[in-house]
């Protein structure tokens, strides 16, 4: 390993010199780097190569799509020099758990062909607009890159500062170049993974208000509207990205060459895009070899599907989990008694929910055992810490809803969800804060154990649970008037619930269509001891 790491690194450092002495797993023909430009990507990260780029370098190894990736960079993140020294190679470590047992593959990728600063080479980036070959963008600048800019993304010498600033003048090039595209033949299909809900249309939306704004044609407007197909898009895969030192230099001797671009992922992945156009099907034709890739006129089953098998689950058992000691979902999952719970609650209450309308059983309960061993993966450490952030926001977009569903169908509480559900009350009940160092710290107690509390709507809870502490002082004259311990722990739950400051309209909608919630949880927490003894 030494000899990898050592004066010899240059000569064992991944590029295309390098792959015909690569011994240790299959090495892609060279004619795969001959390939034309297809794609321009907006984002070097991690999600985009470990799955959009993932897909195009498998088909393209199978044959069937036959185009490479211009990335456009825009951040301190993966220095362009490293893809220019790797010839844009990477390695791709999958790791997972299917059906009982481990599964692992590496594969080098090259998907990608160049990576352009857009702070420096933005006239190159430019020249690529007029090839006739360009058919795609993908994009991932998280979350706040699809967003509005009013800025002028015209001003001479400047790069636009947006995301959205930079595709529109890119595109007004293209339109350009191809004197107004008069057959609509060269607009684009725009796929972003950013993830926001209906993340294509949002940033057509913002697109066109910026063409207008800076006073760009009409005739291009209507062309930005017309010919280029925004898709909203649903990626699922964790990918963890860079390894462990130690990890990573393992990995390195197995493979005998040294990569800084290695990044490990889950096997498991799933891209649904939304079109309703077959020219843009036929262009995103990577599909044709890739199960996991999914073109199709509606996404919302996927999403139906992510949000309530996948998402929900760890949100109503990640308190749970972290009470009973684990730090990682793995490691709660290697546990029979919680594995048992957290199965019970998808099989036979979130399942029984989602199922109806385009969702078969059969297709519930084969997602729910994928989500099982997504969460067994021994090669992926997902922190329930990190799960528990924000989990108001959570417990709103994706429990009460499910709740919401199981109880209309079957006209019943779901146990498990409302005990997960009384966990998060207990989380946020039993918040204090915490000073070193001169700093404050937002923490909460589980099992006599303290906990990091990251929560927007931590005090507005904070708030209603001080009811309960004023309760206890009430002069309370007569056994008749007085309320007992479930009734008054009752009542202020019910305004929890009832808070508009707390909820979106969607999460208070559902909870008005929930008889007896605020009763059901309430026993549960006096199950719970309110924080003080979380069993299953």
């Amino acid at each position: 390993m030494e000899e990898i790491l050592g004066s010899t690194e240059k000569v064992s450092r991944l590029n295309k010199d390098l792959l015909p002495a690569v011994k240790s797993l299959p090495t892609p023909e060279k004619a795969l780097l001959n390939l034309p430009e297809k794609i321009l990507q907006f984002g070097t990260g991690v999600l985009l190569r470990g799955l959009p780029d993932y897909y195009v370098d498998q088909a393209n190894k199978q044959g069937v799509f036959n185009g490479r990736i211009l990335i456009v960079k825009s951040t301190a993140q993966n220095r362009a020099d490293d893809f220019k020294e790797q010839d844009g190679l990477y390695t791709l470590c999958l790791r997972g758990w299917q059906k009982g047992q481990a599964s692992s593959e590496d594969l080098i990728s090259t998907a990608i062909s160049r990576v352009l600063d857009s702070n420096v080479d933005w006239q190159d980036i430019l020249v690529a607009a007029a090839s006739p070959e360009m058919q795609i963008v993908f994009s991932n600048t998280t979350e706040v890159g699809i967003v509005l800019d009013k800025e002028d993304i015209l001003e001479p010498g400047k790069t636009p500062r947006s995301f959205p600033g930079k595709l529109v003048a890119f595109l007004l090039e293209r339109f350009n170049q191809f004197k107004g595209d008069p057959e609509n033949s060269k607009g684009m299909v725009i796929v972003p993974t950013e993830l926001i809900t209906d993340n294509g249309r949002t940033l057509k939306k913002i697109c066109l208000e910026l063409a207008k704004i800076n006073e760009l044609p009409e005739a291009f407007i209507k062309w930005l509207d017309t010919a280029n197909d925004f898709c909203d898009s649903l990626v699922d895969r964790i990918v963890s990205g860079k390894m462990q030192p130690k990890q990573e230099a393992a990995t390195w001797e197995k493979l005998g060459y040294t990569d800084k671009l290695m990044i490990m992922s889950e096997v498991y992945g799933l891209w649904a895009i939304q079109s309703n156009r077959e020219k843009t099907k036929e262009i995103l034709s990577f599909e044709q070899v890739n199960p996991g890739v999914v073109v199709t006129s509606d996404i919302e089953k996927y999403r139906h599907l992510k949000l309530f098998l996948l998402n929900a689950p760890h949100t109503f058992t990640c308190v749970i989990a972290q009470a009973l000691g684990f730090s990682f979902v793995n490691q709660a999952m290697d546990d029979d008694t919680f594995y048992g719970f957290i199965r019970a609650l998808l099989m036979e209450e979130a399942v029984p929910a989602v199922v109806g309308g385009d969702i078969s059983k059969a297709e519930a309960e084969a997602f729910a055992e994928q989500v099982l061993d997504r969460f067994k993966n021994p090669f992926i450490d997902h922190r329930w810490s990190d799960i528990s952030k924000q989990m108001t926001l959570k417990m709103g977009m994706r429990c009460l809803p499910l709740i919401r569903d199981y109880f209309e169908k079957f006209g019943k509480l779901p146990e498990r969800m409302i005990k997960g559900f009384a966990a998060y009350l207990c989380f946020l009940k039993n918040q204090y804060l915490e000073t070193k160092a001169d700093q404050k710290y937002l923490k909460t107690a589980l099992n006599k154990h303290a906990y990091d509390l990251t929560d927007a709507k931590a005090d507005l809870l904070a708030a209603h649970w001080q009811q309960e502490e004023k309760s206890e002082h009430l002069d309370k004259a007569t056994a008749e008037s007085a309320l007992t311990a479930l009734e008054e722990l009752t009542l202020i739950i019910q305004a929890v619930l009832t808070d508009p400051a707390i909820w979106p309209a969607s999460a208070l909608q559902a909870i008005s269509q929930i008889d007896g919630l605020a009763r059901a949880t309430a026993k549960a927490l006096e199950d719970m001891q309110l924080g003080s003894n979380i069993r299953l």
